[in-house]
């Protein structure tokens, strides 16, 4: 048997390489090896998420596994032929849901068939998107290239126990559409907040601190604070705008030792462009795969686009090419029209 090796140490060399490889190994049936998997991380090797990831792949699309256990820097995997499921999973830790569900959605919607998972983890984690982000901002951008879920929150989860609980539903994509974004045109901005075991003044304070500052840049804001139960005390808030030519948002946790949003908040007033930096290497895997150029812009090209726009092209054979553009850059992916979703 052939199997397609992948560096995992290779850019960026994080977590996202183990996600594309294995989601376009089951995709297009191809084998694949990743080696050296988050090697230069504090902590190499896979993490709870990707464990669970490949645990629940494992049973959608019958595949063979090796070395699957947590640090293991090493991956072989054989996928088999993807089916519909209902399942019940639990992380076991506050391992990201959202990242979790990367992987699923575009392996079961593109293969034509369903999923219907509750699983149990972490919602609102560090050093992963709010599930509110791909709830909101992920399933604006894949509603508009042909591929459908949903996503229903029953529980929050912060660190470090987690235990929230999340419904997910992905449907059978008729064919993947390639997708032109250009610049943001739209002031209207809609600013989310939900919060556990915090006083409700502070939350709302530190809001309307951001609230105000969005104001100062002549955004027009559309704000919502909800308190949740959790396990642990925890907030987070989402800000997006959403036009017909850009997908923009940005996420953040509270700090608790600070009393604060953790948040770059110029990073998305100054956002002219027309996807965001997490969103541009989201898009990147449906893009390789679709019929047809996809076109967006951004205002850098971050270490995590260019290692997913190299791994993507490896597997598939998609082509792409970046242009510099006066305040920032313009991406192209010319997608394989994968035949299974023509």
């Amino acid at each position: 048997m052939e199997f397609l090796e992948i560096d995992g140490s290779f850019g960026e060399g994080g977590g996202q390489i183990v996600r594309t490889a294995i989601t376009l190994s089951c995709i297009l049936n191809k084998p694949v090896i990743v080696k050296n998997i988050r090697k230069g991380r504090k902590n190499p090797g896979l993490k709870p998420q990707h464990v669970m990831a490949l645990k629940i792949l494992e049973k959608i699309c019958s595949a063979k596994l090796d070395h699957v256990k947590i640090g293991a820097t090493t991956l072989k995997f054989i996928p088999g032929e993807v089916k519909s499921i209902d399942l019940k999973e639990d992380v076991g830790t506050a391992g990201s849901i959202a990242l979790i569900i990367q992987v699923l959605i575009p392996v079961v919607a593109i293969c034509k068939k369903k999923l219907k998972l509750t699983i149990k983890g972490g919602t609102n984690v560090l050093w992963s998107p709010t599930i509110d982000y791909s709830m909101i901002v992920l399933k604006e951008l894949y509603s508009r290239m042909g591929i459908d879920f949903s996503l229903n929150v029953i529980k929050r989860g912060y660190f470090p126990k987690g235990g929230g609980i999340v419904e997910l539903e992905v449907f059978p994509c008729k064919k993947i559409n390639p997708i032109i974004l250009d610049k943001r045109s739209t002031k209207n901005v809609k600013l989310i907040c939900s919060y556990s075991k915090l006083p409700s003044e502070l939350i709302s304070n530190k809001v309307e601190l951001i609230e105000k500052k969005l104001i100062e840049n002549n955004f027009i804001v559309d704000t919502k604070i909800k308190e949740e139960h959790a396990l642990d005390s925890g907030a987070f808030l989402l800000i997006s705008s959403i036009d017909t030519n850009s997908i923009i948002g940005i996420d953040s946790l509270f700090n608790l030792k600070q009393n604060k949003f953790d948040l770059d908040l110029d990073k998305f007033t100054h956002a002219n462009h027309s996807v965001d930096e997490h969103l541009a290497d989201m898009l990147v895997l449906p893009a390789s795969l679709a019929n047809g150029m996809t076109v967006f812009q951004v205002d850098k090209i971050s270490k995590h686009l260019e290692t997913n726009l190299f791994v993507a092209s490896k597997i598939t054979g998609c082509k792409y090419g970046i242009g510099k553009l006066q305040d920032g850059f313009e991406v192209r992916i010319e997608g394989i029209s994968y035949p299974s979703v023509k």
